[in-house]
């Protein structure tokens, strides 16, 4: 399976974005009431679903169950600005009921489907056995790109992130 380099990028993004929302800070495992107090936020999140999708795409965290392996193994292989309609991955993907809501207010954002087709990719390659839910240097090396390549496209995704939360209020996260 090809992974394009948008999805290899956003893989690890979105493993730390998990990670972090794991533990607190006396190592309490709290990941599902913090995921629940961000899928309360989906209003203010949806402003954040184009310049950092990992951060938000951690509301549907367990929210698909995915049915083509070979459809969603497709979809990993694209880039963002040719990435299949939402709705033709019906067939695809099954989502919780939970979902619903959510769906619903995203479907409502200009770029909201695009947005959800990049939430279940970034959900399935959680989800793959044969891809660890860390960057390995062999998938690193796979593509040809350079690791500092990488890194400085994540960072500068990062660092955006943090300048639009702390243009919105927020305290800056270290």
């Amino acid at each position: 399976m090809n992974i394009s380099p948008y999805f290899r990028n956003l893989r690890s993004a979105y493993f730390a974005e998990l990670d972090d929302l794991t533990f607190d800070s006396e190592g309490l495992h709290i990941l599902d009431k913090r995921l629940v107090q961000r899928r309360k936020e989906m209003e203010f999140l949806v402003h954040m679903m184009e310049i950092s999708p990992e951060m938000v795409a951690v509301v549907f965290h367990k929210g698909f169950r995915f049915t083509s392996l070979s459809a969603m193994d497709d979809l990993l292989s694209r880039e963002p600005e040719s990435l299949p309609e939402w709705d033709s991955l019906a067939d695809a993907i099954e989502m919780a009921p939970w979902t619903q809501e959510l769906v619903h207010v995203l479907q409502k954002q200009p770029m909201g489907e695009w947005f959800l087709t990049v939430a279940a990719a970034l959900e399935y390659m959680y989800n793959k056995p044969e891809h660890p839910q860390a960057t390995s240097a062999d998938d690193e090396e796979e593509d040809g790109e350079g690791e500092d390549t990488e890194e400085m496209e994540a960072r500068t995704r990062e660092e955006a992130a943090a300048d639009w939360m702390v243009a919105q209020g927020f305290d800056r996260k270290e």
